[in-house]
């Protein structure tokens, strides 16, 4: 099972391309960085995780000038997004940010994508939260199509563009892979749809319920003609006893979470968590 590291990057904590180079130094397979571009002063929709919502979800790093940082740090690290809210961007503008940081970092990149859940922050963009998941949808396969066509054309609902021409394309072929979040009833049916890996938050279904989905994602995969489909768990508990349950069941990815902290308080940190990845990991 593969160990990947979880961060809000923001202006006072370890910056970007320092925490990624601790990353990597300490054989861990993928860092993930978090976005929201702004939190609405109202607070209407409440915290997902329960409680204040944390200081770090109002100063996050753009997380594509992040982890660009994080590349040019780095050789092998893989670079994610955990998550793009894809449903506040410009798919045709997504599209050339995620195929330039596929290129710029080598072919690391990690499309981690989804639709959120602050309903606040969506309208603010233009987005009407109650459409949010087929605005998703859309979206992705309009990236899809810029960066599989020299002349990329699509028409839906909510996109909709004549023929374009957009370079450059990913490195990666057939395009960087798309893990798609969320917990949701309709989450696994939009896996198979849309994306190449599930990315369920660990925090916000019991375990039993996670490895239950995963069997049911698994037949969906089977009835629509694909392959299995790999599993990131996102925001994992770190202990031994959770990890190697996650292991056992199959989970491709886990992704620990890495307090917002200068670098004398995260160096410690990582340390644990390295520690505890190689005890899981056989000291693969």
């Amino acid at each position: 099972m593969k160990v990947g590291v979880l961060t809000f990057p923001t202006e006072y904590s370890v910056q970007p391309d320092q925490l990624a180079r601790m990353v990597e130094d300490h054989g861990f397979e993928s860092l993930f960085v978090a976005e929201h571009t702004h939190i609405p002063v109202s607070r209407d929709t409440p915290y997902p995780a329960g409680g204040e919502l944390p200081r770090e979800y109002s100063h996050t790093y753009d997380p594509f000038v992040a982890l660009t940082a994080a590349a040019a740090a780095t050789d092998e690290l893989l670079l994610a997004t955990g998550i793009c809210l894809v449903v506040e961007r410009d798919p045709i503008l997504l599209a050339k940010e995620v195929a330039t940081l596929d290129r710029i970092s080598g072919g690391r990149f990690l499309f981690g994508v989804g639709a959120g859940w602050n309903r606040e922050e969506m309208r603010n963009h233009g987005t009407d939260p109650r459409r949010r998941f087929s605005l998703l949808r859309e979206r992705v396969e309009a990236i899809e199509a810029i960066w599989a066509n020299d002349e990329a054309e699509y028409h839906g609902e909510h996109v909709s563009f004549d023929p374009i021409w957009q370079w450059p394309k990913p490195l990666q072929e057939p395009r960087p892979p798309i893990l798609l979040g969320g917990n949701g009833p309709k989450v696994l049916e939009r896996v198979v749809a849309i994306a190449d890996e599930w990315m369920p938050n660990w925090g916000l279904q019991s375990h039993e319920e996670l490895f239950a989905r995963m069997e049911e994602l698994q037949g969906l995969a089977k009835d629509a003609g694909r392959g299995e489909i790999p599993v990131t768990v996102y925001a994992a508990r770190s202990k031994p006893e959770v990890l190697e349950e996650l292991a056992a069941a199959g989970v491709g990815r886990v992704v620990l979470w890495m307090p917002p902290a200068p670098r004398d308080e995260v160096a410690p940190r990582l340390e644990r968590l390295a520690s505890l990845a190689r005890d899981v990991s056989g000291g693969s």
